[in-house]
């Protein structure tokens, strides 16, 4: 284990986006498992989007919270495979948003609301890839 503490600051983040991040499990599982009955409560321009979205960006959806799980355990263990873990987890994230916004339009679709959580979800993956770069620096990550 490093001999450099690991900032109490840090430990708090850490253990708030490992929750965070247990939740984007639980969101990707509730995603790939919605029931027809469920789908169907949907209005009928999400169920279009939603019944079309093609394999890859469910695969990339799953790389993203996957990754970013493992990658949150392995920051609160003080690995530095955290950070490329984090990065693998930024890159799910920007091909499965790149399906959302660019290949369909969930944004005419949904409205404005829509960038709401991709915005966090970008905005926290990169806060972790930050800190992990700085722990492997700092040497609080080894």
């Amino acid at each position: 284990m490093s001999a450099t503490p690991m900032p109490k600051g840090v430990k708090v983040f850490a253990w708030i986006m490992l929750v965070w991040n247990l939740l984007g499990v639980a969101a990707f599982f509730m995603h790939v498992t919605l029931s027809p009955d469920a789908l169907a409560q949907l209005p009928a321009e999400q169920q279009v989007l939603y019944e079309n979205i093609p394999v890859w960006s469910t695969l990339a959806f799953a790389v993203a919270v996957c990754c970013a799980l493992a990658a949150n355990i392995l920051l609160l263990m003080r690995n530095a495979l955290a950070l490329p873990l984090f990065v693998l987890s930024l890159l799910g994230i920007l091909v499965q948003q790149y399906y959302n916004f660019m290949v369909v339009d969930s944004l005419g679709v949904m409205g404005p609301s829509s960038l709401v959580m991709p915005a966090l979800i970008m905005i926290f993956a990169l806060a972790l890839i930050i800190v992990s770069h700085r722990g492997k620096q700092q040497s609080w990550l080894s």
